[in-house]
């Protein structure tokens, strides 16, 4: 009998065992995830913890219960794939032997890796919504903060949801409008990146945004240290940016494992081909969702187009036979902009966020670069469509690649005339770097 190991029970993990079983006859495949975690998180729902949007209860459930009940699950800590012996070693010495290993342990913050972080979150005036911990502890302080200098500030890319940040400022002024303090708020976006996105169409729009709501934007800084005591974020290049309140997206890592397994990059993400998600040095390993070094951006979404081909491709490999549901980087994330708005972007390795409709051309619903009130609404209902279409392994009704229907392209013609509907219009190459690669 054939033995699949998939490592970490998250997003990306439970989607894959939850595709796979089906497909994998019983009596000729085992399937073992393995998870530290006795709780499933929907990660998403941190951003809306701290502002009462979300409630605790909406964002966990037992890991068990996302699980088909035909997969063995092993809770336990990883120490490291030994890839010679085909085994993985766990902390507390038990070893599960595999014929094929999926490793989907994700990304996590890693605040130790600034000087004066780790200090400086145990303190009342610095935080972090990254984890459940973190967003509930920063919805604490938000409930009575009475105002000043609020600072949020991202460490270094890649991230977790690279709109995460920026989500976070607009719904910090929204919350603080709405609580009648936020003229005695000065609010900050301190960014690594040189503007406020990383792609000049929806740079340039959400640099706007920000202006429009008086959050001032910090580009280009490269922390050195956060000095909680003296409320002071210093950059390299001599910077300081003074704060009452700061909300800081700490530097986000792999697993550790990873990197003693020796399947990894310098921040522990498993090497892969960013087709096929293929290890580059094992055949017989795979890497999905936010764990793998694709250069697509760490988000649930990613993850979810991503495993739409790898379930034909897996059989496909173990079988002898050439993969080729090729990955193309696609990713679609809200952006919550405040005032029950939102935007939503949809993009590839190749191609930029445009505007235009989503997913059907002119219809929509949903509009693409633009602030509307059914954005917003999606992205509360997508809790439901996670919990109850995405984990199970049923499929979403969009497809897996990126398409340019309902995409507006710029005119081409030379004059710089108005955008135009383009249908049908080939991918566009992007002339900036793809998002994980910033």
């Amino acid at each position: 009998m054939r033995r699949l190991v998939v490592l970490g029970a998250g997003t990306a993990g439970t989607m894959v065992v939850n595709r796979l079983r089906p497909r994998l006859p019983h009596h000729a495949w085992h399937i073992t995830v393995v998870e530290q975690s006795d709780t499933h998180y929907y990660q998403p729902g941190y951003l809306f913890l701290p502002f009462g949007t979300m409630r605790p209860r909406d964002v966990r459930k037992p890991v068990r219960a996302t699980l088909r009940h035909d997969v063995d699950l092993v809770t336990g800590t990883i120490d490291r794939v030994d890839r010679d012996g085909r085994t993985v070693h766990l902390q507390d010495g038990r070893e599960l032997p595999y014929d094929y290993l999926v490793i989907a342990t994700g990304t996590s913050p890693r605040p130790a890796e600034t000087p004066g972080l780790e200090e400086a979150l145990a303190g009342g005036d610095v935080h972090e919504f990254f984890t459940y911990a973190g967003a509930m502890r920063l919805a604490a302080r938000l409930a009575d903060w009475p105002g000043g200098r609020f600072v949020v500030h991202v460490a270094e890319m890649p991230i977790k949801c690279p709109v995460a940040p920026l989500e976070m400022a607009f719904l910090a002024d929204s919350f603080f409008r709405e609580r009648g303090i936020r003229d005695a708020v000065d609010l900050t976006y301190a960014t690594p990146l040189p503007g406020a996105f990383t792609k000049p169409v929806s740079a340039e729009l959400l640099g706007s945004m920000l202006t429009e709501r008086r959050i001032a934007l910090e580009p280009d800084v490269v922390v050195e240290s956060i000095d909680g005591d003296a409320h002071v974020l210093r950059s390299f290049d001599g910077r300081e940016i003074p704060f009452d309140l700061l909300v800081t997206i700490p530097v986000n890592m792999g697993a550790d494992f990873v990197a003693r397994s020796g399947l990894g990059d310098e921040l522990s993400y498993v090497r892969v081909d960013k087709q096929t998600l293929l290890s580059v040095d094992d055949d017989r390993i795979f890497a999905v969702g936010d764990a793998a070094d694709t250069p697509a951006s760490k988000a649930g979404s990613v993850a979810h187009f991503q495993v739409d081909g790898f379930t034909e491709n897996f059989l496909a490999h173990v079988d002898g036979r050439p993969m080729t549901d090729l990955f193309d980087g696609h990713a679609n994330c809200f952006i919550e902009s405040g005032g029950g708005k939102a935007l939503l972007i949809d993009f590839n390795y190749e191609t930029e966020p445009l505007p235009g409709t989503y997913p059907l051309p002119r219809v929509g619903p949903m509009q693409l670069l633009r602030e509307s009130r059914i954005n917003h609404l999606g992205k509360l209902a997508f809790r439901h469509l996670y919990w109850h279409v995405l984990l199970p392994g049923r499929r979403m009704p969009v497809p897996a690649h990126m398409s340019m229907a309902g995409k507006r392209l710029p005119a081409t013609d030379g004059d710089g005339g108005a955008a135009v509907d383009r249908p049908d219009a080939p991918t566009p190459v992007s002339i900036v770097p793809s998002f994980g690669e910033d």
